[in-house]
């Protein structure tokens, strides 16, 4: 998915939550809301979204050294190490997009 205005990016926060590598860290943003982590030092992309359920997300990556591989974040452990309530921030994502560099 590519976006191309900030208009558009904001229009799709409403309903979807956008995952994006930053740097050394992955940042996922949802209603204005904007959370970072880091990742390994391997990925060198998000390819895929598999799948989302309720605060865990099974993506597909590029990294330097494993090529294409499966990894796993788990949102909600994240947000409860930020003092996030999980279930309040989480309720009402219906799909998780990548956003391209």
């Amino acid at each position: 998915m590519n976006f191309s205005t900030a208009t558009t990016l904001q229009k799709l926060e409403n309903d979807y939550a956008v995952l994006k590598k930053n740097g050394r860290y992955t940042n996922i943003s949802f209603n204005g809301k904007s959370i970072s982590f880091l990742h390994g030092k391997d990925l060198e992309k998000y390819l895929s979204v598999k799948d989302w359920d309720n605060g865990y997300l099974v993506v597909d990556c590029l990294g330097t050294v494993k090529g294409v591989y499966e990894d796993y974040i788990d949102l909600s452990y994240i947000l409860e190490n930020l003092y996030m309530d999980p279930d309040k921030y989480l309720k009402d994502i219906k799909k998780v997009v990548i956003a391209d560099d």
